[in-house]
């Protein structure tokens, strides 16, 4: 990630590595209907594209690979909310008009703008099948993407990659890096397993709160978490090349843990009501 901002990439080049992708989808799988589990499932089974095996939790990961040749979908995988200007308009390059076709742009568009297309498509069955297609597979990342805080928000760091933290020892990681794969590793390394517990956490009262709003509150409630719990390390704001490694304060890494824990368990609920109402009817 550290040659990420070195290239110069806009921020919120990665969210949550495979293993955060895989969680969330799993989360998902379990409050999905039976019917919509199974619409999913048939859906999927009739993808062609080998870029990933063609079940939910593979599927999830897709859209990270597809654009590593669609370099004009990299900006729908974040929001960029300044924390000393956060207009989301702005974030959104002023939230371009709903295109024809979502999954062919514009470019210059946010995650925002869609996901709610995408579930637009989703739930319309006039959409064509491949394009319906495409809108699912997106779906199932970018409701992942826009639940890791540092992609809804950017302190002119390209969302956090500028921000070089010390680990311990010869051990150094940025900002972005270390909440997309560090501290989702610091739950578990087996995805299916870690799903599991999270998912014997949400209450009743969890779930019928995170199942509430859409797409933009879901990025400022990311922002506000990004300025409240992410951004209390002291690094400035901006890419100065010179800056040295940040060591992180006390008790960072536990409180890190139960923010992502919390991110990854709304995602997936938040993706199997997405889920349910596109395709329940």
């Amino acid at each position: 990630m550290a040659a990420i901002a070195a290239l110069g990439l806009p921020a919120g080049a990665f969210a949550w590595g495979n293993e955060g992708h895989e969680i969330v989808a799993a989360i998902a799988r379990a409050y999905v209907t039976p019917q919509v589990r199974e619409k999913v499932d048939q859906m999927l089974a009739a993808d062609q594209d080998p870029l990933t095996a063609h079940d939910m939790l593979e599927e999830s990961n897709w859209a990270d690979r597809y654009r590593t040749d669609h370099k004009e979908t990299f900006e729908w995988h974040f929001v960029d909310i300044e924390l000393d200007h956060p207009d989301l308009k702005e974030a959104c390059s002023g939230f371009p008009g709903f295109g024809r076709v979502a999954s062919q742009g514009p470019a210059h568009d946010c995650i925002v703008n869609k996901v709610s297309e995408f579930i637009q498509e989703l739930a319309n069955p006039e959409t064509p099948a491949a394009e319906r297609l495409l809108a699912l597979k997106f779906l199932l990342h970018f409701i992942g993407d826009m639940h890791q805080p540092l992609h809804d928000a950017d302190n002119h760091d390209k969302g956090g990659n500028c921000v070089l933290l010390n680990l311990g020892g010869p051990r150094q990681v940025n900002l972005h890096s270390y909440w997309d794969t560090v501290v989702v590793e610091g739950l578990g390394d087996d995805p299916r397993a870690v799903a599991n517990r999270l998912t014997r956490r949400i209450t009743p009262e969890n779930k019928a709160a995170w199942e509430k709003g859409d797409a933009a509150s879901w990025a400022m409630e990311g922002f506000d978490i990004a300025r409240t719990s992410v951004y209390t390390i002291g690094s400035k704001s901006g890419c100065a090349s010179d800056s040295a490694p940040i060591t992180l304060p006390p008790g960072y890494d536990e409180a890190a843990r139960k923010v992502v824990a919390v991110q990854l368990e709304k995602a997936g609920v938040r993706l199997a009501a997405v889920l349910n109402h596109a395709l329940g009817s």
